[in-house]
């Protein structure tokens, strides 16, 4: 009886530590199906002490974005079989109220244990919905051919050393070319597409905190939750922040960016750079005033 009953418990561990591709997308497309309808309970497989946050803070989900119906836009999902975790990126263009939404989930192979959400919208840094649904349309994040694919380490090396950079001035950051960063709506490519850069200058006295993975090898990406202080010049604590990299041949392609700034309008820098019909002349201007302010985050 004793050797069934131990039998029948390492069976049970083995099978809840099976984390698979069918299992995270399946996690996602009921997170989605939630969200559009505006149900919490249509994601099905969500642990009953599962942990629900937004903007880094405990939430419940009666009272969570998950409770308001959105009409999305667009959507994009990676998943982490590794860590068992996924990312969902969510556009929505809804007039009365566009978001763009960055929503991270933890898993156990057979239910979601964790949810962490961030909803940005009107006033948050650099908001501009329609800016990002252009830009991340023009962007190919498809599946990269197997033989192409990068291991797994190296994608994840990619991420920590864009994040490690802003400590140490001497991080080498594998930059791409070309390579475009689209950071709540406003994007940092050029007119010349095949010599963008993403390497516009970056202060170096900041170091993130927290970092909480997604790496996709299928897709090439590595989607890092952080906590990035300074980033909200109005608080002393760091910002809710999720930065989703494409990393192809082992360089920089794609760096997007969602970061909430916490009840304080343009995350205190006097202006939340509003606007539906930026063109690229103007998000060019948004692209110097980085390089020109590169120790904007500095406290």
């Amino acid at each position: 009886m004793i050797a069934n009953l131990l039998f029948s418990s390492l069976l049970a561990a083995t099978v809840s530590a099976v984390c698979d591709r069918t299992f995270l997308s399946d996690a996602a497309g009921s997170y989605l199906s939630a969200q559009t309808k505006g149900l919490p309970s249509e994601i099905e497989i969500l642990s009953t002490n599962a942990t629900y946050t937004e903007q880094f803070k405990p939430k419940a989900l009666n009272s969570s974005i998950l409770t308001v119906p959105l009409n999305i836009t667009s959507a994009r999902s990676f998943h982490d079989t590794v860590l068992c975790t996924s990312f969902t990126q969510i556009i929505v263009l809804d007039p009365k109220h566009p978001y763009v939404i960055g929503t991270r989930m933890e898993g156990d192979g057979l239910n979601i244990t964790k949810i962490e959400t961030l909803v940005t919208d009107e006033g948050d840094w650099l908001f501009n919905a329609t800016g990002y649904a252009y830009y991340d349309g023009q962007e190919d994040w498809g599946a990269i051919p197997q033989s192409q694919r990068d291991p797994r380490d190296v994608i994840k090396a990619a991420g920590d050393a864009y994040f490690d950079r802003f400590a140490d001035a001497n991080v080498t950051v594998p930059w791409g070319t070309p390579c475009a960063r689209l950071e709540g709506g406003a994007f940092t490519g050029s007119g010349n597409l095949s010599a963008n850069t993403c390497n516009l200058g970056l202060p170096s006295t900041i170091k993130v905190v927290d970092r909480r993975y997604v790496v996709d090898e299928e897709f090439g990406v590595v989607n890092i939750y952080v906590g990035f202080p300074g980033l909200d010049r109005a608080s002393n604590e760091p910002g809710p922040d999720s930065h989703l990299f494409r990393v192809v041949n082992g360089r920089l392609r794609y760096i997007h960016t969602i970061s909430t700034c916490e009840g304080h309008p343009g995350c205190g820098l006097n202006g939340t750079f509003p606007g539906t019909n930026m063109t690229i002349p103007v998000l060019r201007k948004v692209r110097r005033s980085w390089n020109e302010t590169s120790t904007l985050f500095k406290q």
